[in-house]
């Protein structure tokens, strides 16, 4: 019976479907972003494979930090530290591709020598001209090759070779010798931050808790979640996600009211009949309540995979793909299918009481 009442009125039922699709494909693409940037802020945290880094305490965010050379030697003399090598991080250094990190690395550190060379060589220390090694994904967005020339910030180096790491932020941008990149940022015996790798017996939480406790003034990132806190921007994206996704479950549930409401005024005599022949107040609200749960479980079937398509689309059309990406997961598919039932829950629930106060005989008669 809820399906043939949904097809008596197909215009209403699909203009009310796809409303909702909207605000769910909506709600799924930005869930799937902040999936994203979950895993793209762990690659901020394990750089060259690490386990933790350490950052300036207190900045927007943590390309923003700021670390005395002097910190790295009292680092490495923790007994728990198994290695420690610095980094600077310069931003918007590269002006065809301001989204690309450029990395200031000891050559000698397991930051640059985990770095599979996968064309050219790594720059040699006896070069006649400074040398850069790049990632696979900037390569192949600026179209590198080793003996090519790149520009960062002003100086004009040798591409020595092409690198994959299989870390995002890593893969999109470039490697300099920690001293060339100081000279170029005009940071002398300055880092951004510092990787560490752990000895096996020590747990990440643990030596976190340590560090920040022997370096006040500094913060200690192992987790996905806290490199997003991390960042004034990142918090600020997280909760104007949760705005929208209330927003599109409020909009949603209004059109669902709406729909619903206008359904009974129209099926008064309908709904009565279904009184005086035996139906209870609650079977007929069970029936308004249900009509509005299907409508909105089919507009969210559609909205889960305009979602789907839609956020990877329009990545694509700005040109950011190479930098973040949705992640979708079951998970995300999950709440998007939720908020949509959710959506028909609500809608349903007005106009589901109205009919249990109308009185069978004034609604045979339409008044």
């Amino acid at each position: 019976m809820i399906l043939n009442n949904l097809l008596r009125r197909p215009t209403r039922t699909v203009f009310t479907a796809a409303g909702i699709a909207v605000g769910v494909a909506t709600i799924v693409a930005l869930l799937g972003f902040t999936q994203g940037m979950k895993k793209t802020a762990d690659g901020l945290i394990h750089l060259g494979g690490s386990e933790l880094a350490l950052y300036q305490a207190n900045v927007s965010d943590p390309t923003a930090s700021v670390l005395p050379e002097s910190l790295l030697r009292s680092v490495r003399s923790k007994p728990y530290i198994r290695s420690a090598t610095p980094l600077l991080l310069i931003v918007e250094g590269i002006k065809p591709e301001p989204g690309a990190i450029v990395f200031g690395a000891e050559p000698s550190g397991f930051f640059t020598q985990r770095l599979v060379i996968v064309a050219g060589h790594r720059p040699a220390e006896d070069a006649r001209s400074p040398q850069a090694l790049v990632g696979e994904r900037l390569a192949a967005a600026m179209h590198l090759t080793p003996g090519a020339r790149i520009k960062i910030r002003g100086s004009t180096l040798t591409v020595a070779g092409i690198y994959h790491s299989g870390i995002f932020y890593e893969d999109a941008g470039a490697v300099l010798p920690l001293q060339l990149a100081r000279s170029i940022a005009k940071r002398p015996k300055e880092e951004t931050l510092i990787a560490v790798d752990l000895t096996p017996t020590t747990k990440a939480a643990t030596a976190a808790k340590e560090l920040q406790r022997a370096f006040p003034g500094t913060n200690v990132l192992s987790t996905p979640e806290q490199a997003l806190r991390a960042g004034a921007n990142a918090v600020l994206i997280s909760k104007a996600i949760l705005v929208i996704v209330v927003i599109a479950l409020i909009v949603g549930a209004i059109g669902v009211t709406n729909t619903m409401a206008l359904a009974i005024i129209e099926r008064q005599s309908e709904l009565g009949l279904l009184s005086t022949v035996g139906w209870s107040p609650l079977r007929v609200a069970s029936l308004i309540l249900g009509e509005g749960i299907a409508v909105s479980l089919l507009g969210a079937a559609f909205g889960l995979l305009l979602g789907i398509i839609g956020g990877d689309l329009l990545v694509r059309v700005l040109g950011v793909s190479a930098y973040i990406s949705p992640s979708i997961t079951a998970w995300v598919l999950g709440r998007g299918l939720l908020i949509g039932s959710a959506i028909g829950v609500l809608g349903g629930l007005y106009p589901a009481w109205r009919v249990t106060r109308m009185k069978p005989l004034k609604a045979l008669a339409g008044t």
